[in-house]
């Protein structure tokens, strides 16, 4: 299964959530790297992930028409913020 990492953009539908995810590409013929951002719809069964979080998010069947990502859980850097801001 592929794994990938991005970050929410949008938290407005209910249960799904838009990720960004950014990959550096090397352009053929001036070998140069550029950014490119992909947008994909993840599921989100608990409704617990906001705009702004750094996820993991992993391949799976289709859940619905544009549905076909459901998010793992937090990147190994944001878990760590998360618990301090519960500490606090």
């Amino acid at each position: 299964m592929r794994k990938l990492k991005g970050i929410i953009t949008s938290d407005k539908m209910d249960k799904t959530r838009v990720v960004a995810v950014n990959q550096l590409k090397k352009h053929k013929r001036y070998l140069k790297y550029f950014k490119v951002t992909k947008k994909y719809k993840s599921h989100d069964e608990d409704n617990k992930y906001k705009e702004g979080d750094e996820v993991i998010i992993e391949e799976t069947r289709p859940l619905s028409k544009q549905k076909r990502w459901r998010i793992v859980g937090y990147t190994k850097d944001q878990s760590a913020t998360e618990t301090s801001k519960e500490e606090k």
